[in-house]
């Protein structure tokens, strides 16, 4: 079995924001493989189905951005993921929009969504697909970015890496299933 959590901040406010990719990737993972994300519990909001054979659960943590370990470790200890089937997706100002990055394991860098995740699951021997929202322009602070709307001239280009985040995490699965 698996765990797919999308990172993000509840709420129509951030709904487009660039810290809210990770969220807006695993909802499309889920439309594409008819996973319904409506059961709430573990702070959050998650659906059951099936990518390539295998049992996966999809999570959208109900909690602010800063605190998704809240909601991340007790889903994978209710179903008793180990950590190496917990994928964790998140924004990355480190790499530029448009791409991704796919790791089986590393540091929260600077994204604290992730050391939460880290905290609570009391590993960072997990693996995770970083989604482009990078680099922060000139003149603007980071925390007033991150929760900056996707700009319309750039949304396209994010999409794509949307539709780059769900392969890379089926063929994750796929491959080590």
């Amino acid at each position: 079995m698996w765990l797919v959590a999308g990172l993000g901040n509840p709420g129509d406010k951030y709904a487009y924001n660039w810290h809210n990719l990770g969220f807006l990737a695993v909802e499309m993972l889920a439309d594409k493989h008819n996973i319904t994300l409506d059961r709430t519990k573990f702070n959050g909001v998650y659906g059951k189905g099936k990518i390539g054979g295998e049992d996966v659960i999809i999570l959208k943590p109900s909690t602010y951005m800063n605190n998704s370990g809240e909601s991340v470790a007790p889903a994978a200890s209710f179903f008793k993921i180990d950590p190496s089937h917990v994928i964790i997706v998140y924004d990355d100002i480190d790499i530029a929009v448009g791409s991704i990055r796919v790791r089986a394991k590393g540091s929260a860098g600077t994204h604290n969504g992730m050391k939460s995740v880290i905290k609570f699951m009391g590993t960072q021997e997990f693996p995770r697909v970083r989604i482009g929202s990078g680099p922060v322009p000139e003149k603007w602070n980071l925390i007033d970015y991150v929760l900056a709307d996707i700009p319309k001239d750039q949304r396209e280009t994010v999409y794509h890496s949307f539709e780059d985040a769900v392969k890379a995490i089926e063929e994750y699965i796929g491959e080590n299933g």
